[in-house]
């Protein structure tokens, strides 16, 4: 095991998970969240607690709401926060960001790296060399139910990293591996596309309004994945793979994500959520205004209808849930969400021109 210092940014569900695995694997771990109550519970306790299928204390090297403190000095930056979240986290770190440091989204939704970049160019980070990855998405079904406390329903058997630039693939997801063995390597544009929570979140959610505001329990996966919302689902699902032809990229349909990601089987997509053993106990939300809509719209949808309407693709199933969601939330969700303007690709005419940005990274932003 090395001796790196891992630093996570944002201690949601996922960041509070992983960074009390990771410190209970023996790595050297620091949070940071810009919560002070939230931050003066885990250092009042002494670390964060991990019930459910994993369980443990993790004790961390460093928990703070001073991000420069948790960023200085570490090897690895790892942002696990929701994707619309991203470019405040890359604006705050600008600054203090140092040459060398490896910055994970992890998830990275689509196209975070490229956001992350240019966030930090713009807000004028010093750094000469910098190394980005994205993974799909995020390694553990988990619920934090306080501060310091998380439940973990699950783990992913399998996760895609991408790289940029790309000559440091093996080495950053060697890295990675010591910790989640189950991650491999892939194309950087490959894996921001395989972003399947667009897919799975906003239009179940926006769809299943009525339980959401019944005011009763509902199951999320088992009760909003019916088979109409799933065939429409799979709809958008066919839209984002019609856009990975156009980039002659070979993307991975969602039937098949459940297969890989959980071993589990079915005919329809109502099967195969029902077949998912974490997600049988997960439940639905009490209120509309949730981050499967502020999150997986303007961070999954709009860059996926963006690159619909460069290459001509068909995105009417995609474009009806943006303004949708955008009507019942009161929010222009493209407007405010990751359009080729608000990631630095707006003179973006070509697939060779996205291809050549995944592969360099900060050089060729530089």
């Amino acid at each position: 095991m090395s001796n790196l210092i891992w630093a996570i940014l944002c201690g949601g569900n996922g960041g509070q998970a992983i960074a009390a695995d990771l410190s209970l694997k023996g790595f050297n771990t620091r949070l940071y969240d810009m919560y002070h109550e939230k931050v003066d519970h885990i250092n009042k306790q002494g670390g964060i607690r991990l019930i459910g299928t994993k369980q443990g204390f993790g004790v961390l090297q460093l928990c703070s709401s001073n991000i420069q403190q948790v960023i200085q000095g570490a090897d690895v930056i790892m942002v696990v926060a929701p994707a619309h979240i991203h470019k405040f986290i890359a604006k705050d770190c600008a600054e203090f960001i140092e040459d060398s440091q490896i910055v994970i989204l992890h998830p990275g939704g689509t196209f975070g790296a490229f956001e992350f970049m240019h966030v930090l160019k713009e807000n004028g980070c010093k750094a000469q060399s910098l190394i980005f990855a994205e993974l799909n998405s995020l390694v553990f079904v988990c619920r934090a139910i306080d501060h310091g406390l998380v439940h973990i329903y699950g783990e992913k058997n399998l996760l895609q990293m991408g790289v940029t630039p790309c000559s440091q693939q093996e080495r950053v997801v060697g890295l990675f591996q010591e910790a989640y063995p189950q991650v491999y390597a892939n194309d950087l544009l490959k894996v921001s596309l395989n972003n399947c929570n667009p897919m799975m979140h906003p239009a179940p959610t926006l769809l299943s309004t009525s339980m959401i505001e019944s005011g009763r329990d509902w199951l999320y996966y088992w009760d909003g994945i019916t088979p109409s919302i799933g065939n429409f689902v799979l709809e958008m699902d066919r839209e984002r793979i019609e856009i990975g032809k156009c980039m002659k990229i070979e993307l991975m349909p969602l039937m098949d994500v459940y297969n890989q990601c959980y071993n589990v089987v079915g005919d329809t997509l109502t099967e195969r959520v029902r077949n998912v053993e974490a997600y049988s106990t997960i439940k639905g939300h009490s209120c509309l205004d949730t981050r499967y809509i502020r999150e997986d719209i303007p961070g999954g949808l709009v860059p996926y209808v963006e690159l619909g309407k460069l290459f001509g693709v068909n995105v009417d199933h995609m474009e009806t849930i943006i303004k949708l969601g955008g009507l019942m939330l009161k929010t222009d969700f493209y407007e405010s969400g990751r359009n080729f303007q608000n990631i630095g690709l707006s003179h973006i005419t070509t697939a060779d021109q996205i291809i050549c940005l995944s592969e360099e990274g900060w050089i060729y932003l530089r």
